[in-house]
């Protein structure tokens, strides 16, 4: 199995969408695992994203949200049964009408927890 290499994404992470929104855990469902004080995503974490100053045809269009899609394969780090965030998670931000509008742009990620997916579980019991 490839698996799939990267840092770990958590509650201390720059994440924005394409057009400077910050975008924000609003749940900590990996808090039990914790990387220097702050809750490592999972897939099950919703992500809010505000101040988005996206417009279409000169009319405001934010982005409001951010939604990953971790790899299919059965050998993804999990917390807890759900796969960890990686910088390299496929995602995608959009709109409150769920239109997609780019993936966000993951700038600050602890570069001391790279991941190598399909090799290692985590488990926060």
């Amino acid at each position: 199995m490839a698996g799939t290499a990267g840092n770990l994404v958590h509650g201390g992470a720059l994440i924005s969408c394409p057009h400077g929104g910050r975008a924000v855990a609003a749940t900590a469902s990996g808090a039990g695992v914790r990387i220097d004080g702050a809750p490592v995503a999972t897939a099950a974490d919703l992500f809010t994203v505000s101040g988005c100053t996206h417009l279409v045809g000169g009319r405001p269009q934010p982005c409001t949200s951010v939604r990953w899609t971790p790899a299919a394969d059965g050998g993804a780090v999990r917390v807890d049964g759900v796969p960890v965030l990686l910088d390299t998670t496929a995602a995608m931000c959009f709109s409150a009408g769920l239109v997609p509008q780019g993936p966000p742009v993951v700038a600050s990620v602890h570069q001391g927890h790279q991941v190598r997916q399909g090799h290692q579980g985590v488990s926060s019991r």
